[in-house]
C-alpha cells in the first residue's frame, strides 16, 4: 500500500552551467554535469504563482477577465511542473487547491478548505510523521559553492544576506532518478496523551509510541507539572459560501464612504477539561486507529503551549527511531551520500522528508526508491571514531591560524572558522585529562560562599563556558552564539543527570547574521545513509574511502567527487574539504532539482485604520518607513506586495500596472469576506512601484476624519489568508485595539484591580481558538503572520499572539503608543521597522535537530509548528529568532567520549535559492557529578528554565512557575553541597560555574513575566513571556539581568578599538541603589531600552558636554537623544552607546532619567538586588534558599 512510483524527466528549460574558471579569485567551476536553472523565467510565473484568487461565483462583484481559472484549472494550481524534456510521468500528479477557503463544514466532515491539502489518511508502510503532508512542497536535492579558508575574498557585511559562492569541481554527471508519488498523503502519528486541539478536518491516527526518559527529578516536580488538556469542540468559524451576497464592492479613488454594515460575528466556542500531565516522561499510548471525528476531538500536537497558548511543544513520540520514520528519501537524497551522483534515488516533497529524516539501513544504489525499513546497526563500538587514517601533511598541520580580530561588538565575534582540522582519527585519544576528578580542580569548580562573597558579578559580560576539548576540536566547534548547550559536559546517564538537578537542553540561534559564512556548491552533499547527518568536522575517516558518522556510528562510503579538494586542486584529501573544516556551513540546492520555481518574496501589509489607530498616528511612521525602504525589501524581480486596511469594513487596493492611481475596493459584509479583484491586489513591486508610492503617500491622510471605532481584524486576516494562499509569504499586521467585529472578536478580560495581585494571575492563555486555527492554516500555505500591537488599552495579546506563534512569525509590542505624546515609542517603531523591512528572510523553511544516538529531544520552545519528532516547520525564518530544546538521555553514553548535536535549516532565500544552513556542536561525555557541575552554562540554564516557566505559568499557574524556579536553585545547590565535605550549615556554597544562578533566578522572578505584587498590565506580562520564548540567549539575558555602567568618568584606559573608533569599557556595576551616587551618571542596558540616570549633583561639565544643557535643572523630562558635542566626554559616551547598539538587531531607545521623571519607577524596578514591597532583596533571597536547603 505504499506510494506509487513514477518516472520523472527534468525540464529542458534549465540550462547548464558555463565553465567559469578563475584561478586568482579562488572561484572554481564545475564540469557542466547538472542543469542550472535559467533564472526563474517569467514563463513559469503564471503557471506556478498566479496572482489571483478564484472567488466563489456569487461573490464576484466585478468582471475579472479571461485569466480566471476554470474549475478544472483551479484544481491544478500547484500541480503543474515545468515541461519535461522527454518522456512523461507514469501517472498524473494530483493535489488540488480549492478557492473556497472558508467553507462552513460540520465536525463530521473532512476539512475541505484545500481539497488535497488536508486529505484523509492513506495506508502507508512507513511511520507517520505528525501532520498531514502538504502537497505544495517539492523535492529538492541540495548541492553546495564554497567559501574556502585561505582563499582571498572580500568580507560579507554583517547585514549581508549571503556569503560568496565558490564552486567545486564535479565529477560524474547525474543520471535520471525515480520519483515517488510526491503527493501521497501520510497519516499522522500523535501520542494520545500529548494531543492538542486540532482544527476541523486535521485527521490524525494514533501509533504506538515509546515514552522518553525522564529528565531531572526536580524539573519534573517543578517546571513540567500538569497542564490543562484541551478537548475543544470548535465551531469552524468559517464562512458559508452558500449564503446570499450582502457585500458591496466600490471603486473609490482615495475616498472612503461612510460606515459599512455591521454584521454579527460568530464566537468560537471552546470547552476545556482536565488533561494528563505534561511531564518530561510522556506516557506511551496504545496503538489505536481513530476516525477523523474522534481525532478531531482528541486534538493534535502543535508547536506551542499545550493549553492552546503556543511556542513550546513536546516532540511527538514514536516507537521507531529517527532513521525509521520515513521510507522515502529526502529532497537532497538524489545525490546519495555513499554513491556517485548517477545513482538512482527517489524524490520527496513531504514536510518530514523535506530536509531529510532518518533513513533505513543501506541499500543498493539500483534498488527500489522505497526500501523496506530495517533495523539499524545497534551495537556500539568501544571506539566510536576511526583509527587508521594517515596523519595530515606537515605543511597542513602547521598552518598558521588567522590573527585574532578585536571584537566589534560586546557579544561573541561571529566569523568564519579558518582553523586547520586536527587529525580526526585521534579524537578519542585527544581527550586526555577530561575527567576533572583526577586532575587539579578547575576554576569552574572553585567553591563560592554566596552569603559571604557579595561581589560575584564579573567586571565584563559573562562569557560562554568553553567545552573541555583539546584545542583543535575547540577551534572547530560551533559558535556559542549559534548553538549552545546548558551543560558543556554531558552526563553519561540519565541517572547522573537527575542527580545533578540541572536541565539538559539546547539554545539555538540558527539564522543569525554572520559576517562570513562558508557557502558550498557541489554536486554531492555528503550525508550519513542511516541518520542523514551532514558530514562535519567531528566525523572520523577510517581511510580515504570510508567515514564514520559521529551521531549513529554508521560507516559510509566517501563519494568520488568528495575526494577532490578544490582548494588545493588535489585528489585524495576528503578531510581537507570545507565541510569538514567548518562547523557552520551553508549548502546551495541547484534549481534543476526543483519541480517548480521557488516561491517569490511576497509581502502583505494589513493596517488598522480605525479612529483609535488614526489618533495614535502610527500610519505616518509605517508609510514613511515603507517609502524609505521599498527598494531594500529582500527579493528579486518577482517580489510582490499588497495592502489591506480595515475598521468596521475591509478595504482592498487595486495597484495593477496601467492605472493612473490606486483604487480602493470596500467589502462591507465582513461575515462573508471575499476578494473583489483577486488578480490585482498583490502586484509586482517593480512594475507597480509608482502606484505603491502614491498609495503610501496618501494613506495617512485618507482616514483623518474617520469616526469608525470598531475593528474587524478577524475578517481582514481571513481575506489576507485567501490572498496569500497561492504563493505563501509574509503578512504584517498592525493592530491598535481589541478586535470588536466579525470572526475572532474579543472581549476585555483584564481586571485592573488585579494587576498587583500576589495570588492568581488569570487569562494568560487565549480566549478563542480562531487565531490559532488561522495561523495553522497559514503555516500550511507557507505564510507567516507578524503582529505589531500599538495599543494604549488592553488588547488581549494572549489571544492575538497565537497568529504569530503558530505560523513562525514574530511579535512587536508598543504599549501606550502615541506619535506625539510618547516620542520614545514612536522612535522605537521607526527603528524597528527599518530593521524589520530590510533584514534577510527565509521562506518555506523546515529545521531538523539531530543528536548522538542515546540522546533524545522531547520539548521545543519558540514560534513554529512542530511536524515530527525533531522537525519544525517555519513558514518564515528571520535572523532575530531564537529557539530552545529540552533533551533527555535515553541510553547510557558509556561507550563514547563525545556527543554531537546538529541542526539543519532548509529554506528558500529571498532571491529564490534553496539553501541549507548546518550547525554542528561537539561536547565531551563525563561520568562524575563534579564534571557535570564544572561544565554548567549558567546563562543557558536560566534561559531554558525561563522557557519552561512560561509554559508552566500558562498550563498551571504563575505561582507554580515561580515556585518551580526557586526549587530549581534549591535542588541544584543542595545536590552540589551534598557532594562537598567540611561544609558548615551556615554556609551557602555554589560551584564557580553556578555562582550567578541564584542572582539570575531572582532577576527572572522580578521580570514582568513572573513578578507579583507590582502593578503589571496583562498585555505587558504576556508580551514578556512571548519574548522569553523567542529571543536568542544573548538578547534574553539582557532582558533578564540588565547591565549597569557608570559613564560620567569614562577614560581612554581599558578601551578597545573598533573600526577606527575608540570604545571605553567601563566595569559592570551591581544592580543595586547602593551603587548609584548623586554625583554620577549611570547607563542601564536593558536590551530593548537604555536608561541614562543622572544624579542631582552630577558634574555640570558632564551635563553640558554630554547632554548639551548647562545644568541638571535644565535637562528636559522626555530626552531621548544625545547631541553631538565636540568634547572628549561626549565622544566617549556616544562611542560606548553606539557600540552597545551595534551588538543587537533592534536599536534600543535611550531614555534620560531624572528624579522627578515618571520613568524613574521603571529604572529602579530593574535594580533587582534591592528589596521591594513584594520581593526579596538578593541577600534575603540567598537566606531563603539556604533555609530551604537546610530543611
Amino acid at each position: 500500500s505504499g506510494p506509487m512510483q513514477s518516472q520523472m524527466q527534468f525540464p529542458s528549460g534549465y540550462g547548464s552551467h558555463l565553465p567559469n574558471y578563475s584561478a586568482p579569485s579562488g572561484h572554481y567551476s564545475q564540469v557542466p554535469s547538472k542543469a542550472a536553472a535559467s533564472h526563474l523565467d517569467n514563463q513559469y510565473r503564471a503557471s506556478y504563482y498566479p496572482g489571483y484568487y478564484s472567488a466563489p461565483a456569487q461573490n464576484v462583484m466585478t468582471s475579472v477577465g479571461s485569466n480566471v481559472l476554470n474549475a478544472q484549472e483551479s484544481q491544478q494550481l500547484y500541480n503543474n511542473t515545468p515541461p519535461p524534456s522527454g518522456g512523461s510521468s507514469d501517472r498524473p500528479v494530483q493535489g488540488a487547491i480549492s478557492s473556497a477557503s472558508y467553507l462552513h463544514v460540520s465536525a463530521q466532515q473532512s476539512y475541505s478548505a484545500f481539497d488535497n491539502h488536508y486529505s484523509t489518511s492513506v495506508s502507508s508502510s512507513v511511520a507517520s510523521q505528525g501532520f498531514p503532508l502538504n502537497s505544495d512542497h517539492y523535492a529538492m536535492p541540495v548541492v553546495s559553492g564554497a567559501m574556502y579558508p585561505n582563499v582571498s575574498y572580500p568580507p560579507v557585511a554583517a547585514g549581508g544576506v549571503y556569503g560568496q559562492t565558490f564552486t567545486s569541481r564535479s565529477l560524474p554527471a547525474v543520471g535520471q532518478f525515480k520519483e515517488t508519488n510526491a503527493f501521497s498523503s501520510q497519516s499522522t502519528s500523535v501520542p494520545h496523551s500529548l494531543q492538542q486541539h486540532v482544527p476541523v478536518g486535521y485527521n490524525t491516527t494514533l501509533s504506538t509510541v515509546s515514552s522518553a526518559q525522564s529528565v531531572q527529578d526536580n524539573l519534573s516536580r517543578n517546571l513540567t507539572g500538569s497542564v490543562a488538556k484541551v478537548n475543544n469542540q470548535i465551531n469552524t468559524g468559517g464562512i458559508d459560501s452558500s449564503q446570499p451576497v450582502h457585500s458591496v464592492s466600490q471603486n473609490v479613488p482615495f475616498t472612503k464612504p461612510g460606515a459599512g454594515t455591521s454584521a454579527s460575528s460568530a464566537v468560537m466556542s471552546s470547552v476545556r477539561s482536565p488533561a494528563p500531565s505534561l511531564s518530561s516522561k510522556p506516557p506511551s499510548s496504545p496503538s489505536v486507529t481513530q476516525s477523523p471525528e474522534l481525532a478531531l476531538q482528541e486534538g493534535m500536537q502543535y508547536g506551542g503551549y499545550v493549553n492552546n497558548q503556543a511556542s513550546s511543544a513536546p516532540a511527538p513520540l514514536s516507537s521507531s527511531s529517527d532513521d525509521e520514520e520515513e521510507d522515502e528519501e529526502d529532497e537532497e537524497a538524489a545525490l546519495d551520500s555513499s554513491s556517485t551522483t548517477s545513482s538512482a534515488s527517489p524524490v520527496l516533497n513531504n514536510y518530514d522528508a523535506l530536509e531529510g529524516g532518518g533513513y533505513p539501513e543501506t541499500r543498493s544504489v539500483t534498488s527500489s526508491p522505497v526500501p523496506t525499513p530495517s533495523v539499524l546497526q545497534t551495537s556500539k563500538a568501544s571506539k566510536p571514531f576511526g583509527y587508521g587514517y594517515p596523519a595530515l601533511q606537515p605543511g597542513y598541520q602547521n598552518a598558521t591560524p588567522p590573527t585574532p580580530v578585536q571584537p566589534s561588538n560586546p557579544g561573541h565575534h561571529p566569523g568564519f572558522q579558518h582553523y586547520p582540522q586536527a587529525c580526526v582519527n585521534q579524537l578519542s585519544s585527544s581527550l586526555g585529562g577530561l575527567s576533572l576528578q583526577h586532575s587539579q580542580q578547575p576554576e569552574s569548580l572553585r567553591p563560592v560562599n554566596l552569603t559571604h562573597d557579595r561581589n560575584i558579578l564579573p567586571v565584563s559580560s559573562v562569557p560562554a563556558p568553553v567545552p573541555n576539548l583539546n584545542s583543535d576540536l575547540r577551534k572547530l566547534n560551533c559558535s556559542p552564539d549559534s548553538f549552545r548547550c546548558t551543560l558543556t559536559n554531558i552526563p553519561q546517564t540519565q541517572a547522573l543527570l537527575n542527580k545533578a538537578k540541572l536541565p539538559l537542553g539546547l539554545l539555538l540561534h540558527p539564522f543569525r547574521d554572520l559576517t562570513q559564512l562558508p557557502v558550498i556548491t557541489s554536486s554531492t552533499i555528503v550525508r550519513c545513509r542511516s541518520c542523514r547527518t551532514y558530514i562535519n568536522p567531528f566525523v572520523s575517516f577510517i581511510d580515504q574511502r570510508r567515514w564514520k558518522c559521529n551521531l549513529c556510528y554508521r560507516v559510509n562510503d566517501v563519494p568520488e567527487e568528495f575526494m577532490y579538494n578544490p582548494l588545493t586542486r588535489s585528489y585524495g584529501e576528503p578531510h581537507k574539504r570545507p565541510e569538514v573544516q567548518n562547523s557552520t556551513v551553508e549548502f546551495i540546492a541547484s534549481s534543476d532539482y526543483m519541480l517548480r520555481p521557488p516561491q517569490p518574496a511576497v509581502y502583505l501589509f494589513v493596517l488598522d485604520v480605525s479612529h483609535n489607530a488614526v489618533e495614535a498616528g502610527y500610519l505616518t511612521i509605517v508609510c514613511q518607513s515603507l517609502l524609505e525602504n521599498l527598494d531594500k525589501l529582500p527579493g528579486d524581480s518577482r517580489t510582490r506586495i499588497g495592502f489591506i486596511t480595515f475598521d468596521s469594513t475591509v478595504q482592498f487596493y487595486n495597484l495593477q500596472e496601467g492605472l493612473s492611481q490606486p483604487q480602493m475596493l470596500i467589502v462591507s459584509d465582513i461575515d462573508d469576506i471575499f476578494l473583489p479583484t483577486p488578480d490585482s491586489l498583490l502586484v509586482n513591486l517593480h512594475e507597480s512601484k509608482e502606484l505603491i508610492k502614491d498609495l503610501l503617500n496618501a494613506l495617512p491622510n485618507m482616514f483623518t476624519n474617520t469616526r469608525e471605532t470598531h475593528s474587524a481584524l478577524g475578517p481582514a486576516l481571513q481575506a489576507a489568508f485567501k490572498l496569500m494562499s497561492p504563493t505563501g509569504g509574509r503578512i504584517s499586521v498592525f493592530q491598535t485595539q481589541l478586535p470588536s467585529l466579525g470572526a475572532g472578536l474579543l472581549h476585555s478580560r483584564e481586571d485592573p484591580n488585579q494587576r498587583s495581585s500576589t495570588k492568581v494571575v488569570q487569562h494568560l492563555g487565549p480566549a478563542t481558538d480562531f487565531y490559532k486555527k488561522l495561523a495553522l492554516d497559514c503555516s500550511g500555505q507557507q505564510t507567516a503572520v507578524d503582529l505589531f500591537l500599538l495599543s494604549s488599552q488592553y488588547s488581549d495579546l494572549a489571544s492575538l499572539a497565537c497568529m504569530s506563534k503558530y505560523s513562525a512569525g514574530c511579535i512587536y509590542y508598543y504599549p501606550s503608543f502615541h506619535r506625539s505624546h510618547n516620542p520614545a515609542q514612536a522612535e522605537k517603531l521607526q527603528k524597528d521597522l527599518k530593521r524589520y523591512l530590510t533584514r534577510k528572510i527565509g521562506f518555506e523553511a523546515v529545521m531538523r535537530i539531530r543528536c548522538t544516538k542515546g540522546l533524545s529531544i522531547h520539548t521545543f520552545h519558540g514560534n513554529f509548528f512542530v511536524r515530527s519528532t525533531d522537525l519544525l516547520s517555519l513558514a518564515n525564518v528571520n535572523p532575530d529568532a531564537g529557539f530552545a530544546v529540552q533533551m533527555s538521555i535515553e541510553e547510557s553514553l558509556t561507550d563514547t567520549s563525545l556527543v554531537c548535536f546538529q541542526t539543519a535549516l532548509l529554506y528558500t532565500s529571498s532571491k529564490g535559492e534553496r539553501r541549507i544552513r548546518v550547525h554542528t556542536l561537539c561536547l565531551p561525555v563525563v561520568s562524575s557529578l563534579s564534571d557535570v557541575y564544572a561544565g554548567a552554562d549558567v546563562q543557558a540554564v536560566v534561559c531554558l528554565l525561563a522557557n519552561m516557566a512560561v509554559d508552566r505559568s500558562v498550563s498551571s499557574s504563575l505561582a507554580d512557575a515561580r515556585d518551580a524556579l526557586v526549587n530549581a536553585v534549591v535542588d541544584s545547590l543542595a545536590a552540589y553541597m551534598s557532594t562537598a565535605s567540611n561544609l558548615q550549615q551556615s554556609m551557602l556554597i555554589a560551584p564557580n560555574s553556578l555562582k550567578l544562578f541564584p542572582l539570575y533566578i531572582l532577576a527572572l522572578l522580578k521580570q514582568k513575566a513572573f513578578r507579583t505584587g507590582t502593578s503589571t498590565r496583562l498585555d505587558d506580562r504576556v508580551y514578556a513571556m512571548c519574548q522569553m520564548k523567542s529571543q536568542p540567549l544573548v538578547h534574553l539575558m539582557k532582558m533578564i539581568h540588565p547591565n549597569l555602567y557608570r559613564i560620567d568618568k569614562l577614560t581612554d584606559e581599558s578601551t578597545i578599538h573598533v573600526n577606527d573608533r575608540v570604545v571605553p569599557q567601563p566595569p559592570l556595576q551591581k544592580l543595586s541603589a547602593e551603587k548609584l551616587t548623586r554625583e554620577g551618571a549611570f547607563l542601564m542596558d536593558c536590551g530593548s531600552i537604555f536608561y541614562l540616570w543622572i544624579g542631582k549633583n552630577c558634574d555640570n561639565n558632564f551635563i553640558k558636554d554630554v547632554l548639551g544643557y548647562p545644568n541638571y535643572a535644565s535637562v528636559p523630562q522626555k530626552m531621548t537623544q544625545l547631541p553631538e558635542v565636540d568634547a572628549p566626554s561626549s565622544e566617549r559616551t556616544r562611542s560606548f552607546i553606539s557600540w552597545l547598539r551595534d551588538s543587537r538587531p533592534l536599536s534600543p531607545v535611550l531614555q534620560v532619567i531624572k528624579d522627578e521623571n515618571p520613568a524613574k519607577t521603571d529604572f529602579f524596578q530593574h535594580l533587582i538586588e534591592d528589596r521591594t514591597e513584594a520581593a526579596f532583596s538578593y541577600y534575603e533571597f540567598l537566606l531563603n534558599i539556604q533555609q530551604q536547603i537546610c530543611k
